[in-house]
């Protein structure tokens, strides 16, 4: 009985660890993927002070961690023009469109351990991604 226990145990907490992380980056995901549509659509159409295309990128990106609260994760959010690079000559029908790419960041627990005074971590983040295209010129109107 103690032999079985003593293979069984380890194997037990190995399993209990991946699915505690696995439903707190399922957690982490449907609450990012419920607040980042909203930011984006609040903060990135029409932003505060700067009139740029890629305005609003620090703005959405506070309002996601904001509603997101203390969990752990890392938020991202960069922003890139959806209109034509200029190399043919044509009418840009998409002229003042932006693509808002909002990443969400996880590491799972525990991530780093020490054993006898040696440090292990684990260099594994897993990533989620959400992207938004808005246009500027059309308030709450997200494609």
């Amino acid at each position: 009985m103690a032999v079985e226990l003593a293979v069984l145990v380890p194997v037990i907490v190995a399993v209990a660890l991946v699915v505690a992380n696995v439903l707190q980056f399922a957690e982490l995901v449907s609450r990012f993927d419920r607040v980042a549509p909203d930011a984006v659509v609040l903060h990135g159409v029409s932003a505060s002070g700067v009139s740029s295309e890629l305005a609003g990128v620090a703005e959405v990106k506070s309002a996601i961690e904001q509603a997101m609260g203390e969990m752990p994760c890392e938020v991202a959010v960069r922003a890139e023009p959806v209109s034509g690079n200029g190399s043919e000559a044509r009418i840009d029908l998409a002229a003042g469109t932006t693509r808002f790419v909002c990443e969400l960041g996880y590491r799972p627990w525990p991530s780093s351990v020490q054993i006898a005074g040696v440090g292990f971590e684990l260099p594994v983040i897993v990533r989620h991604e959400r992207s938004f295209v808005v246009d500027r010129f059309r308030a709450a109107v997200v494609s």
